[in-house]
């Protein structure tokens, strides 16, 4: 198999150029997709769609993983969370070019470390590029062709625009960004709050209170993305408030399904059950809680999540007592020092 990445996109990624001429997706590329989910398979038909060489590889895969990423210009993982490290980590010991870029679309915050997926990746592998993808994707609607968009985010832009190249054409617009952070926590985050918009449609609260619960829950996520340095624009584009639109719409979020589960008074264990995939968002909230606590951070609409998903109070319990909380101003962006 042949490494097709033009000669001149390899030297410019070695100069780390921002000014560089970047592959056109009519160029093909060798593709492996980490991760076989309906997340997997939906991005692995993107590229397919694109005439892109794509394998795609998972712990069922009659193949190595080293036989898999053999030849990669690209390695997407689509991996759950409690994967990621362990599949980075065989990753080192295989070894990987310099040339290889990494595009990172997992959700979710590692318990022990509190640490992203890209955190974890560039961790381990730090000469390679990291790219996040993140953006209002619903997996089934990408698997149907629906126009979708999406960010892809690097400090390494020339990754980036390769990435974007790869993946973009006339049913999946993809931009680019400098915020690779700011990007993956909006799309991590979200998933708490589609579990909170659930949990309101659960309980036909009315579009007036879901509204609310949307537009209250950007300011929780530009909290969190200050510990990291994220920029709060960021939040307010495609993989903050895109995704969190998307997530918090309905039926075909799995986040959002645990939430009307559990306004129904089913047990997690049963939602899980039901569910029949992961829902990041359960992890994510625990995690989440827990740095809040550790930071000081006031995040009420993930705190009650996380007091529901526990069993600790109801879901109408917990909108008594948002809603029952002490008047206060309007504050959306982080006030920034003169």
């Amino acid at each position: 198999m042949v490494n097709t990445l033009p000669n001149r996109i390899r030297a410019e990624k070695r100069r780390n150029g921002y000014d560089a001429t970047v592959a056109r997706s009519s160029v093909t590329l060798n593709i492996t997709v980490l991760g076989a989910g309906a997340w997997g398979s939906a991005l692995a038909s993107l590229a397919r769609r694109n005439d892109q060489n794509v394998t795609v590889w998972s712990r069922r895969s009659e193949v190595t993983l080293a036989e898999a990423i053999e030849n990669a210009d690209i390695i997407l993982s689509a991996i759950s969370m409690k994967g990621v490290r362990s599949v980075a980590g065989q990753l080192r010991d295989i070894g990987l070019s310099d040339k290889t870029i990494l595009i990172t679309a997992t959700k979710g915050l590692e318990p022990d470390t509190n640490l992203t997926p890209s955190q974890i990746w560039q961790d381990i592998l730090p000469s390679t590029p990291v790219v996040v993808l993140s953006g209002p994707n619903l997996s089934k609607e990408i698997e149907q062709g629906l126009p979708s968009t999406t960010v892809m985010a690097s400090h390494n832009e020339l990754a980036a625009k390769t990435a974007q190249h790869a993946f973009a054409s006339d049913k999946f617009r993809v931009y680019v960004n400098n915020d690779p952070i700011g990007t993956e926590l909006g799309g991590t985050l979200k998933n708490v709050m589609a579990i909170a918009a659930g949990i309101c449609d659960g309980l036909e609260l009315g579009v007036n209170a879901k509204s609310a619960l949307i537009a209250r829950s950007l300011p929780e996520m530009i909290r969190v993305g200050q510990i990291w340095d994220a920029s709060p624009e960021t939040f307010v584009g495609l993989s903050g408030l895109g995704d969190l639109l998307a997530t918090c719409s309905g039926a075909l979020s799995r986040n959002y399904r645990v939430g009307f589960g559990l306004a129904q008074g089913k047990s997690l264990e049963q939602v899980i059950e039901e569910l029949q995939s992961t829902a990041e968002g359960i992890n994510t909230t625990r995690v989440l809680t827990a740095l809040a606590r550790k930071e000081g951070l006031d995040l009420p609409i993930a705190r009650h999540v996380y007091r529901v998903i526990e069993g600790e109070i109801t879901a109408i319990e917990a909108v008594d007592s948002l809603m029952g909380r002490a008047p206060e101003p309007e504050n959306i962006l982080p006030a920034v020092a003169a």
